[in-house]
């Protein structure tokens, strides 16, 4: 017999009743029933239950057992006594009566407990995260992490694509975060920088002519932490492809992420034939660029029942053409104490209130908006927003520009209250038309809003003839549940157009050459038109896996402050290690 196993503890069936079998695992739970020891039996296959009572010769050393020791045992298979079976294992019928143990490994006190899935706090888990990944619903979540993966990747060499590895040591460049960098020992005073993405590498990857990449690529950007966001690295799908439009990146990747969530969605709804939204209709409907359609409430611009009404706030609002009011319907909210939540809510996130009207029985307005414009307004406004008694409509005014964020907070905040948010599904949407570029109030100059290689909309002529920020750009979005999934574009690859692009934003030609030299080159020698998208594969799990947070489907991530409480990362060097990069620490004084 094998040193440590015959059978994994997730083997054994009705099948293996009489056989002698040697089994090695964690002592999940350990239960005393008068004098009888039960022993679950653990390992990454399943769960086994061992018994010994005090005629087994191995009864003196299991009751020196304690939860997570390592042990082999020795034992004959047999049925479960009648009454006792568990339907919930897949060994739920079969029991092993242990002849020997044998202690691999003791455990000492454990700082956290494995059974079970009760909270913990974070800086415990992250500690002890080989602990915390023996927890049942951490491990199969990682297993899950890995078959989706799989998926993604034969799905994509499924429909031609071909899987490559561009460099993790390379140069710094704009991708909208910062670098993290790596000094060179050979080069004093050089830095490489770790890919924030390979954007670059793909787009050259189509320069030579290999026509459709893929790769589950490592990023690295030295950004602060949040929920849906790990510190330092993440995983994404990465794709490019030529001689492409966007409608060919469309049809190519639609049908893998489908696919792969309707794998792994466990009979919940997903989305066929996604729609296609522009930001500009994203924004004004549900005040973000990620909405979650799930939530069925759709925002209206009703100005013109407010312009010279009685309500003079907005109507004086109203006086400046920029200026808009919109209405967020909340179906089933016409109550005053829910109203009076919300406006405490808007509040609480900074803002004067949340203005909001009700209808009552007989379908007539009531609240201190109503009483100011009248029954006449407020009956419109009901029509044009489709309610009736019992429902209330809530209402945000000013420039849309700097209110249509809070908008779609407070849409959210709605359909939760209000229980109207279907969760039990995936509702996916390509988000298009993105502008190709913002004014950045902070540094008073225009800046690119999105990827800053996307074709504008129009071309160079576009860029040459039109206003900066109404031109468009061939670049989108995929939005999943109230999250971006992926984010893509059809590249520039003309290098006057690329230029010109960069100059708009404020860089010379001198500057778009020594930071993008290696792409602007070889534009120069035959660029084909090209496009693609880049998926957030931690997203993408967390969603499959039912959660908010993205340390439920990492291996060993960092905490909150991007520290690694594990491994100890970020640490000291010793001298030596800074001397021989030519570095010295200039440290902030407390």
């Amino acid at each position: 017999m094998h040193r440590y196993r015959s059978h994994t503890c997730g083997a054994l069936r009705e099948s293996n009743i009489g056989e002698q079998v040697r089994l090695s695992g964690w002592c999940h739970r350990i239960r005393d029933h008068g004098g009888v020891l039960f022993i679950d039996l653990r390992d990454h296959y399943g769960l086994t239950q061992v018994v010994a009572d005090p005629d087994s010769p191995a009864f003196k050393t299991a009751e020196k057992l304690r939860s997570e020791w390592v042990v082999r045992i020795d034992g004959k298979v047999r049925r479960r006594p009648e009454g006792t079976d568990n339907p919930e294992l897949a060994t739920g019928t079969v029991e092993i009566y242990v002849s020997e143990i044998e202690v691999l490994g003791a455990a000492d006190e454990l700082p956290m407990p494995v059974f079970g899935d009760q909270e913990y706090p974070e800086d415990i888990r992250l500690k002890y995260r080989f602990l915390d990944l023996r927890r049942e619903k951490l491990h199969e979540n990682i297993m899950t992490r890995g078959a989706v993966i799989d998926s993604i990747r034969r799905r994509m060499k499924e429909t031609g694509f071909f899987e490559f590895q561009t460099p993790i040591l390379t140069a710094s460049s704009p991708e909208g975060a910062r670098d993290f960098l790596v000094p060179s020992r050979i080069h004093p005073g050089k830095f490489y920088a770790l890919p924030q993405a390979p954007q670059q590498y793909k787009q050259l990857l189509m320069m030579s002519g290999f026509d459709r990449y893929f790769q589950i690529a490592p990023c690295f950007r030295d950004e602060d932490p949040r929920a849906d966001r790990l510190p330092g690295e993440f995983y994404q799908l990465d794709v490019e492809m030529s001689f492409v439009t966007q409608d060919d990146v469309f049809a190519a990747m639609e049908p893998v992420v489908t696919g792969v969530f309707e794998e792994f969605a466990k009979g919940k709804p997903v989305t066929k034939g996604w729609p296609r939204i522009p930001f500009a209709e994203a924004i004004r409907k549900y005040g973000s660029d990620k909405p979650d359609l799930r939530n069925p409430i759709v925002m209206q611009e009703v100005s013109e029942h407010f312009r010279g009404s009685g309500f003079k706030v907005f109507a004086r609002m109203l006086e400046d053409p920029k200026n808009q009011v919109w209405a967020i319907p909340g179906k089933g909210g016409g109550s005053r104490a829910f109203c009076d939540r919300m406006n405490s809510w808007a509040q609480g996130e900074g803002q004067p209130g949340l203005g909001y009207i009700m209808w009552r029985e007989g379908g007539e307005g009531a609240g201190p908006l109503a009483n100011n414009i009248g029954p006449e307004r407020t009956a419109a406004i009901r029509d044009q927003l489709g309610l009736k008694e019992g429902d209330a409509a809530f209402f945000v005014a000013g420039d849309p520009d700097k209110f249509w964020k809070f908008s779609g907070l407070a849409r959210t905040r709605l359909g939760e209250e209000l229980n109207l948010i279907d969760k039990d599904r995936f509702e996916f949407a390509w988000i298009v038309d993105f502008p190709m570029y913002e004014y950045d109030e902070e540094n008073k100059k225009i800046d690119f809003s999105h990827n800053p290689f996307s074709m504008p909309q129009g071309g160079l002529e576009a860029l040459q003839s039109q206003d900066p920020l109404s031109i468009k750009a061939f670049q989108y979005d995929i939005a999943c549940n109230g999250y971006e999934l992926a984010s893509g574009g059809i590249r520039n690859h003309k290098p006057d157009a690329m230029v010109k692009a960069f100059e708009i934003a404020g860089y010379g030609e001198k500057e778009v050459v020594d930071r993008f030299g290696g792409m602007y080159r070889a534009f120069h020698y035959g660029a084909p038109p090209h496009g693609g998208m880049a998926a957030g594969v931690d997203r993408i799990v967390m969603l499959l896996c039912g959660t908010t947070n993205l340390r439920e489907i990492s291996l060993f991530p960092m905490n909150q402050q991007a520290v690694d409480l594990l491994m100890g990362a970020p640490s000291e060097v010793t001298p030596k290690q800074l001397r021989e990069l030519h570095i010295r620490l200039n440290l902030p004084q407390n």
